[in-house]
């Protein structure tokens, strides 16, 4: 997709979203990061900080200058742990006091085919991953959070990482990157499973949403509308795959490139892990099979 044109806030200041609500914009922009990370400050007197960010001093100041008076950092929430969400934690945490909470570490919610090719060492990570981040709390699925004037539910919503979270605020859901307006979310093997990836966007579709802010990019103003395309997406994309192998065996690759056709040459790296991501689910699913054991260069076939 083409990012609309129309998403370029001013970076480390915060911009109100909605009335309790605060939107800081990290000073990261690039091809996967778009105009940079999100962090929200939520709440009026307790502050959450959600997504910290990357290890940016620029950002944290922006974020300490953000705390108003009669304001306090009470949880600073980590959505997932890529680096440009989850590094500033740490740093933060020891300047304002307040714990860390997320899901888990760099492996925690890892299905056990991608904990399987991760241990085998046949496929590494496309992506980078804050092997450091270790939180204060851990957070189960549909564990509360609350403080003075909000209350959040995490949902773990595995895909494009496994120990990655959304956080429901009433009608409203922060999605961070499994759900984007200006893209649709990495898959990238094995910190990624697009198994789980679809049937997190399923779960995330079974409830009535008002409005999802993300982990990049403008708020969505339409998230059924928003899951039922990402869902078509993938659909699309695995379609596409299993045309290719109906006429010859191929890899990643070869058949991101003949898929990603438009994709800006700096962008196909990605696209490969995606395909190979598709592959992966595939496989599980018996509809191709690889020609030997499963890596980052293998090539599949139809059965």
């Amino acid at each position: 997709m083409t990012p609309p044109d129309d998403f370029d806030p001013p970076i480390g200041t915060p911009q109100q979203l909605e009335p309790g609500l605060r939107r800081l914009v990290a000073p990261n922009p690039s091809p996967m990061t778009y105009r940079g990370t999100n962090t929200y400050l939520l709440g009026h007197t307790d502050i959450a900080v959600i997504d910290p960010g990357p290890d940016s001093p620029a950002h944290l100041q922006a974020i300490l200058a953000a705390i108003g008076p009669g304001q306090r950092i009470s949880h600073i929430i980590v959505t997932h742990t890529h680096l440009d969400h989850s590094p500033l934690a740490r740093p933060l945490a020891k300047v304002c006091g307040a714990p860390v909470l997320a899901f888990g570490d760099a492996r925690a919610g890892r299905s056990a085919v991608m904990q399987g090719l991760a241990q085998s060492g046949m496929i590494a990570g496309g992506e980078g991953v804050d092997h450091s981040f270790a939180p204060d709390q851990t957070l189960g699925d549909g564990q509360q959070i609350t403080a003075r004037g909000w209350r959040l539910q995490a949902l773990h919503t595995p895909g494009h990482i496994g120990n990655h979270l959304c956080l429901a605020w009433g009608d409203a859901c922060f999605t961070a990157d499994h759900v984007m307006g200006w893209a649709s979310s990495l898959v990238s093997p094995p910190d990624g499973d697009l198994t789980d990836f679809m049937a997190s966007c399923t779960r995330l579709a079974a409830r009535n949403w008002r409005i999802f802010y993300p982990g990049h990019g403008a708020p969505i103003l339409h998230p059924a509308d928003r899951l039922a395309w990402l869902i078509h997406h993938r659909q699309s994309r695995e379609q596409e795959i299993l045309a290719l192998l109906s006429k010859q065996p191929a890899n990643a690759a070869a058949l991101a490139r003949a898929i990603y056709t438009d994709t800006p040459p700096s962008l196909l790296a990605a696209a490969t892990r995606n395909v190979l991501a598709h592959l992966i689910d595939l496989h599980t699913k018996s509809m191709v099979y690889p020609d030997g054991p499963l890596s980052e260069t293998c090539t599949f076939k139809r059965p």
